[in-house]
């Protein structure tokens, strides 16, 4: 019976199979798309897709205004969310660190605004991370914390004062808020040119942004924060607590 997955999917299952066998080495240039759309009998868009299915795998890699290349194999690692396991890759090494800068007076967009339920221009901290497993750069984060909550406090900069690096649950603590959940949506999305630049990937590489926000007991918003994965370096696994029979 022939397959019913749309011919894009056909062409990058039999592309993948290619690739795995060999055919072209780790680091060589593809065909151009031209020659390998007529070979398989479809048009450059058709074509087009199918790789893209294999650059989101990391199998393949474009290079603007170059062509497509098999990319060098890259260990995928598990990021493991979870209450005990903590919410960035840095926890999962010793050789984990990260490195921050911090923007006070930073007005408010639509969106912080509307995950903050605050108003559009009002003040933020603006923080934004680098995280590091050894020399490569694995995850980027902005964060926003209103200053209506923080100003005046001794953790309105989340690293700097007494309680740096605690994170958010610890330092709002020490200000009366209890944080007791946090949020998170995941999409994908495509790196730009700042974002590949500093994890090291090609512009329009497949990305996970996952929005997360914390909120206290009220059921208040007290940060909301943008965390950037690369898609083919890490498989995201998420840890639920759940509540034993009695």
């Amino acid at each position: 019976m022939p397959s019913q997955d749309p011919p894009y999917l056909r062409i990058a299952d039999h592309l993948r199979r290619r690739v795995t066998a060999g055919e072209w080495a780790v680091g060589e240039r593809l065909p151009s798309r031209a020659r390998l759309a007529g070979s398989y009998g479809v048009g450059p868009n058709v074509l087009q897709r199918a790789q893209e299915v294999l650059i989101a795998e990391g199998l393949l890699e474009g290079r603007t205004g170059s062509g497509t290349y098999v990319r060098e194999p890259v260990e995928r690692l598990t990021m493991v969310r979870s209450r005990t396991a903590g919410l960035f890759p840095a926890a999962l090494t010793p050789d984990g660190e990260w490195e921050s800068d911090s923007s006070a007076r930073t007005a408010a967009s639509e969106e912080v605004a509307r995950r903050l339920r605050i108003e559009p221009g009002a003040l933020t901290v603006h923080t934004r991370y680098e995280f590091r497993l050894g020399d490569r750069i694995v995850q980027l984060a902005d964060s926003w914390e209103p200053m209506g909550l923080t100003g005046g406090s001794p953790v309105l900069l989340p690293e700097y004062g007494p309680l740096h690096g605690r994170g958010v649950v610890a330092r709002m603590a020490a200000i009366g808020v209890r944080v007791v959940r946090a949020a998170e949506r995941l999409r994908p999305s495509r790196a730009n040119a700042e974002q590949a630049a500093l994890l090291g990937i090609t512009a329009g590489d497949a990305v996970t942004l996952i929005e997360r926000t914390y909120l206290d007991d009220s059921g208040r918003p007290v940060e909301t924060a943008d965390l950037v994965i690369p898609d083919s370096r890490w498989d995201i696994c998420y840890e639920l607590p759940l509540e034993t029979a009695e």
